[in-house]
């Protein structure tokens, strides 16, 4: 009996973990991790600089140096309006524009 409850709980656990990287794969996230139903811890690409002004924003790769490393709400998207103005006030915090 011990054998079939260990066996029905790696089913389960390896089925949670297949949701998740399906999620991941939706959306350009390399993780998505559902913390609560409205919670998840994400790691996605930064935004490329390139298309950063654009309408279009796109995915940079994804290298350890780039990655965000997000808390909040689930579908929250990588390239969506909140990421996008957090890329940029943070571009903007590295590389101000001097008026002199």
């Amino acid at each position: 009996m011990k054998r079939i409850g260990i066996a029905v709980s790696m089913l389960v656990l390896a089925g949670s973990l297949a949701a998740n990287s399906a999620m991941a794969a939706d959306n350009g996230t390399t993780m998505k991790q559902r913390l609560n139903s409205n919670y998840c811890h994400m790691k996605f690409p930064e935004i490329d600089q390139g298309t950063l002004a654009s309408n279009n924003p796109q995915l940079g790769e994804a290298t350890p140096g780039n990655l965000v490393d997000f808390y909040g709400p689930c579908d929250e998207s990588p390239t969506g309006t909140d990421q996008v103005i957090q890329q940029r006030l943070e571009e903007d915090w590295h590389n101000p524009v001097s008026n002199h």
